[in-house]
């Protein structure tokens, strides 16, 4: 059948309560809270509320590399959103990020707490509060924000475009994957011809740019993001794989991809994170089984 005369829009589009795939429960064409439930509140400034997905992973990872380096005041409490349940749609989570979309972050050490959200916005803002990995030079701190906003301005072609439509829809549609997997093919060469003459995507220096698009393209060049690794080809960008492997290796990142990873290997779940000892004594008992997603990426 051809895809352009499968499906005729109506003149007025409704919400289809059976046909949106996986994430249908959760899908609405409106904003605002669906139910009353507050936000916890750990013991540290720094209240994350979140799930281990790239957005989420972004975070994590800068405030485990924030703490590494000794910045004290980077400690956090981690609390896990389980989007597929709707916890993203409480009263409490809503006040945070009106976008209902994770990661969402209080930082109570303002005078006034102040609320950050969008992944982007939460990285930039530890960057310039702790003056870390955001250099001071002019010149490479506006190449380190290019990457930055190419990363918030690409992903959504890779996770909504790709991956929703190769991984997540309901039946396979040759001209979305196809369009799509170009796109994505696409960014991956970006990729692999900056880094073909540059250690990290600013330059010589790691920065935001590179914590802030390893969780999503490093990982999908690992085979590890819709398990697609094959289909793209990922293993050709050559360039892309060296990057990969050296951010991988670093143990603020091992740290930071498994807080608030709450489906997988156990070993590599940290659901919720209050303090560093969390990480020897982790134990899946504070999230029930089925209040885990499962298979997220």
């Amino acid at each position: 059948m051809n895809d352009r005369t499968a499906y005729t829009p109506p003149a007025i589009w409704t919400p289809d309560d059976a046909g949106g795939g996986k994430f249908n429960s959760i899908n609405r064409p409106v904003a605002g809270p669906t139910h009353d439930k507050e936000l916890p509140v750990g013991k540290h400034p720094l209240q994350l509320y979140s799930l281990a997905t790239p957005n989420g992973v972004k975070v994590t990872v800068m405030l485990e590399e924030l703490l590494a380096l000794g910045y004290a005041g980077a400690e956090y409490d981690a609390w896990p959103i389980n989007i597929l349940e709707g916890d993203q749609f409480s009263s409490g989570f809503v006040a945070v990020n009106p976008n209902s979309k994770i990661p969402a972050m209080m930082d109570h050490s303002t005078p006034t707490p102040t609320r950050v959200f969008e992944s982007g916005a939460i990285v930039l803002y530890l960057a310039e509060k702790f003056g870390a990995f955001l250099p001071d030079d002019h010149a490479m701190r506006t190449e380190a924000l290019n990457w930055v906003f190419w990363q918030m301005g690409s992903a959504p072609f890779l996770g909504g475009g790709f991956g929703h439509f190769y991984a997540y829809a309901p039946e396979p549609m040759k001209y979305p994957i196809d369009r799509y997997t170009m796109e994505v093919k696409r960014q991956l060469d970006v990729l692999d011809r900056r880094l073909a003459d540059n250690r990290y995507l600013a330059g010589d220096e790691y920065t935001i740019a590179d914590i802030i698009t390893w969780p999503w393209y490093g990982v999908l060049a690992q085979g590890k993001l819709y398990e697609a690794g094959e289909f793209l080809q990922v293993r050709s960008y050559e360039n892309v794989q060296r990057w990969t492997a050296e951010i991988d290796a670093r143990p603020a990142v091992q740290r930071g991809r498994i807080v608030n990873r709450v489906w997988g290997d156990p070993a590599e779940q940290l659901p919720e994170r209050h303090d560093a000892s969390d990480f020897e004594h982790r134990t899946m008992d504070k999230l029930p089984e089925s209040e885990r997603p499962q298979n997220m990426l």
